[in-house]
């Protein structure tokens, strides 16, 4: 199976409505590598690593998040894999 690996940022009303820890779930419910952190500016940060058509699963939940996210856009750059297999996690830097 192809791997890909991108790195996305989620604007909108994504930090304070636990849109990490429902990442977390996600990601590690489809076996993806990568992490999710907030960032100063306010969006949320998500770089998935894993078999492509996961990868496409999890950027399609990106577009609601969690619950009480309010998700207004997702912007996405596609990377190498670097073949990262250690279990999705939320960084607090």
């Amino acid at each position: 199976m192809a791997r890909k690996r991108v790195v996305t940022r989620v604007e909108g009303m994504v930090q304070g409505v636990y849109f990490r820890d429902y990442a977390q779930k996600e990601a590690r419910g489809l076996d993806l590598s990568g992490w999710v952190r907030n960032r100063p500016d306010g969006t949320v940060e998500v770089v998935l690593e894993g078999e492509a058509e996961k990868v496409e699963l999890m950027l399609a939940w990106l577009h609601t998040g969690s619950p009480q996210a309010e998700v207004k856009e997702v912007q996405v750059t596609e990377e190498q894999p670097l073949g990262d297999k250690t279990a999705f996690a939320i960084r607090y830097n």
